[in-house]
């Protein structure tokens, strides 16, 4: 077990002598006393660092727990991080023991929650089941000097249950029918076809998303369960969601055949399964079949309205698709050069079908961030070009959702903010479980002003998506630190870094929190790690990239930045 004191720097120049004696009572108070119950053994200490080993991992969590336990409810200063691991280790002649099992459990303290237990997989795998606690999947985590990527775990005390009764740390139910779609099985024994698969689970997703009696989870939790093998009950758990949709794809030649089942996650059960087959002309009635017998299966009423918009009929030409498909896999690694062969593949769709939506919405997301980026140099004809993009999306489909926030997306960085707002609004209205939507439209109202708004839109994008939510986080720090929440900024932000330690912008959310808390010399530190990756980073041109209608807005995030050492 490693563990270390949250933000120790800071605490100590603020009273260093009062903190000294805290930490102090701390270990003798608490820390080694449960070390004694739980057989565990403290190898050493530093300023704000104890290691210790104990015989078996179910001693070492048990301890963990009740310490971090004593800290929530007794101390209200002192927060710690704990990082546990199960390995062989070197022990000296003097006691001190040495090896990757110790490097890798001080690895999992550093990206630990601030109060938070991170295991590793090894943990995981002899404690579960044992304690009456959850843990929540942190996938495999790239450790500093560690060469293979660590799967871990982070410890909630919260009961696990296993009867239907959920734990608390976990989505509630809603009291509508919640779906969760699996990406679907690649059966062509065709690796390329791998994104083809994707696809149709993706578009089964979101046709199920526009109807409004549905709570319909986002691709970016359910997808996280690709390639693993999971109880669909521990998968409804994790999700929030009731029933869960798996299936697999076969393609061969210019026939398609799709498999699906819909699962009871409370029980396990089987609510309804059904073959499709068809040539690839026909896949999206194909798909729209598998989502109409979800819908009766669940005995979920459409209005009329409802039913124009779901099943409306669209393209099925197998190669525009496929250049779709293509396309979005490359936009979503979000770099100048996969931006530009994803406008490649979509524009080659475009040439095939012009009036294929979902093409030109994404092309019109493409153009922007082409243009905002400077990927391209006349930043106003490629605004306009995304604009054409939504118009021509809206003109054959007035109810399309993913126009209405490719506008919106267009016009913020045009700084049309009440165009951008608007564009959010009516993109929510028309596809209510779409967590992009709402993220979206979070964004269009933090960068008008209403900050409010915008924290209110990024949960509700979080529940819909409640595994990989990064980008609502990141967005949900931003509106929490304008509405003067600097702590739940700064820990929201905290913890999307521990998972992706060079983004920019949760980087600049985590300084300005914590140089506006006072922690000076942590909001540093974080200007410096920000100019080691972007050296030619400055606050006047970071402060351009920020589309904030309100001056007093963007100097109030900007000038921390600055203070804490960012060049100008």
């Amino acid at each position: 077990m490693a563990a270390d004191v949250v933000g120790y720097s800071a605490l100590m120049e603020r009273a260093e002598e009062a903190t000294y004696t805290k930490i102090g009572r701390l270990r003798r108070e608490v820390i080694e006393p449960s070390f004694g119950c739980h057989g565990g053994r403290l190898i050493k200490t530093t300023g704000d660092g104890i290691l210790a080993e104990f015989a078996s991992p179910l001693s070492a969590v048990k301890c963990g727990l009740e310490i971090q336990e004593h800290l929530a409810s007794h101390e209200s200063t002192l927060q710690l991080r704990i990082g546990i691991n199960l390995g062989d280790v070197i022990v000296d002649e003097q006691g001190d023991v040495y090896g990757e099992g110790i490097n890798i459990a001080a690895r999992l303290e550093s990206v630990a929650d601030p109060g938070g237990i991170l295991i590793s997989g090894k943990v995981h795998s002899e404690v579960e089941g044992k304690l009456d606690i959850g843990f929540e999947d942190r996938g495999e985590q790239q450790l500093k000097n560690i060469t293979k990527p660590v799967r871990a775990y982070a410890v909630s005390a919260e009961a696990h249950s296993t009867s239907t009764e959920r734990p608390s740390a976990a989505p509630p139910l809603p009291h509508k029918p919640s779906i969760a779609v699996l990406p679907f099985q690649n059966m062509s024994g065709d690796p390329e076809q791998e994104y083809f698969a994707d696809g149709i689970a993706e578009d089964v997703l979101t046709t199920l998303s526009k109807i409004q009696e549905l709570l319909v989870i986002a691709r970016n939790s359910s997808f996280v369960f690709k390639g693993q093998v999971r109880d669909i009950r521990e998968i409804g758990r994790m999700l929030g969601a009731r029933y869960v949709l798996e299936g697999s794809v076969r393609k061969a030649g210019n026939r398609v055949r799709l498999a699906a089942q819909l699962i009871d996650s409370l029980n396990g059960g089987h609510v309804w399964a059904d073959r499709f087959e068809g040539d690839l002309d026909d896949v999206f009635e194909l798909q729209d079949r598998i989502t109409q017998d979800i819908v009766a299966a669940l005995e979920v009423r459409l209005t009329f309205g409802e039913e124009v918009r779901v099943w409306r009929k669209r393209s099925g030409s197998p190669l525009v698709y496929e250049h779709f498909l293509k396309g979005r896999t490359l936009y979503v690694n979000f770099a100048k050069h996969t931006h530009a062969q994803a406008r490649s593949e979509l524009e080659r769709a475009l040439e095939i079908n012009p009036a294929f939506t979902p093409a030109l919405g994404l092309l019109g997301f493409t153009l922007t961030d082409q243009a905002r980026f400077g990927w391209e140099k006349d930043e106003a004809t490629t605004y306009e070009a995304a604009l054409g993009c939504a118009a021509r999306a809206l003109a054959v489909d007035p109810n399309s959702d993913e126009a209405y926030v490719t506008l919106g997306y267009t016009r913020l960085y045009q700084r049309r903010h009440d165009d951008a707002v608007a564009a959010g609004e009516k993109a929510i209205a028309l596809c209510p479980n779409s967590a992009g939507s709402y993220h979206m439209a979070a964004v269009f109202h933090s960068y008008a002003g209403d900050f409010r708004k915008a924290v209110q839109y990024e949960e509700q994008a979080q529940r819909l998506s409640p595994l990989s939510r990064h980008e609502s986080m990141v967005d949900a720090a931003r509106g929490k630190f304008h509405l003067g929440d600097l702590v739940a900024a700064r820990d929201i932000a905290s913890r999307v870094l521990s998972e992706k330690p060079r983004w920019l912008t949760v980087q600049s959310v985590l300084v300005a929190a914590l140089w506006n808390l006072g922690n000076e010399d942590e909001a540093r530190v974080m200007v410096r790690k920000m100019l080691v990756n972007h050296p030619n980073l400055t606050a006047s041109r970071w402060a351009q990239r920020l589309p904030y209608r309100h001056q007093k807005d963007l100097d109030a995030f900007v000038t921390p930045l600055r203070l804490a050492g960012l060049p100008e």
